[in-house]
Order: structure tokens, then sequence, then C-alpha cells
């Protein structure tokens, strides 16, 4: 296990890449970060540049405007870092497949760590998929 590993066993920095949502999931994301939830009592911090980030979250579905700036964004990541797919739009596109705008699901943009499903999904839920990104990470 390197460095980067262990770092990661005891606080997860997360990036949050909205590529076409309805804010639905992002009000979710947010909500997780308030007292109610409070996911900075587990070492899980929202920041503010992909420069610093362990994770990526990414929202809603891959349209063709957002496809090139996520895959540059992507890029200034420092590696590894683990993509995780919040709510059913980036895993499966759902009513926004065959739309004219949209590029494809996110997993067959790039490799994706973690699927957390949902219209949107729960805080509960998305810190569960957080927990089994560590327990990933530990084994």
């Amino acid at each position: 296990m390197g460095i980067k590993e262990k770092i990661l066993t005891k606080s997860l920095w997360v990036f949050h890449a909205s590529v076409g949502s309805c804010n639905n999931c992002d009000i979710e994301i947010l909500d997780c970060l308030t007292p109610r939830f409070d996911v900075e009592r587990l070492g899980i911090q929202l920041v503010g540049s992909i420069r610093h980030a362990d994770v990526i979250l990414v929202t809603g579905a891959m349209n063709k405007k957002a496809l090139k700036r996520f895959k540059k964004v992507c890029g200034q990541a420092p590696k590894p870092c683990f993509i995780v797919a919040v709510g059913i739009c980036p895993c499966s596109m759902h009513m926004f497949k065959g739309s004219y705008s949209m590029q494809s699901p996110l997993d067959e943009i790039m490799p994706v760590d973690l699927y957390i499903p949902g219209c949107p999904p729960r805080p509960e839920a998305i810190i569960a998929g957080l927990a089994k990104l560590i327990n990933k990470v530990n084994k």
C-alpha cells in the first residue's frame, strides 16, 4: 500500500463536478456537509480545486459541451483519483438517453470506481458509498 492510499484511509478530499445536472444531486451533496449529516467528522472534505482531490463526485448526464472540459479537469487531478458517479444520470443517462445534446454514460467515457444510484440519492446513500470507497482503498 502506497503513501497516498494510507492517507485515504484517514481523510477523503472530494471535488464535485457537475456535468449537466438538474441540481438535485448537487443539493444532496451539499446536504451531506450540513450539521445534520456532517461528513467532515468522518474525514470527508469538499475541496474547491481538482489538484487537491482524491475523489471526483460526478453529477448529471454528460452533455457534449461538458465532455472536453471534464476530461481536461480530470487530467489535472493527482493520481490515483477515484471517480464516483452520483445519481442515476451519470450511471445510465436515465431519461436523457438518446437526447441530441447528451454524450453517453460516464463509464463509457472513463473508468468509474463507485456508483451511487438514485434520483437524487439521499445523503445517507452518498455517505455509505464513500465509506465503501474507503473500504475498497483499504483492500
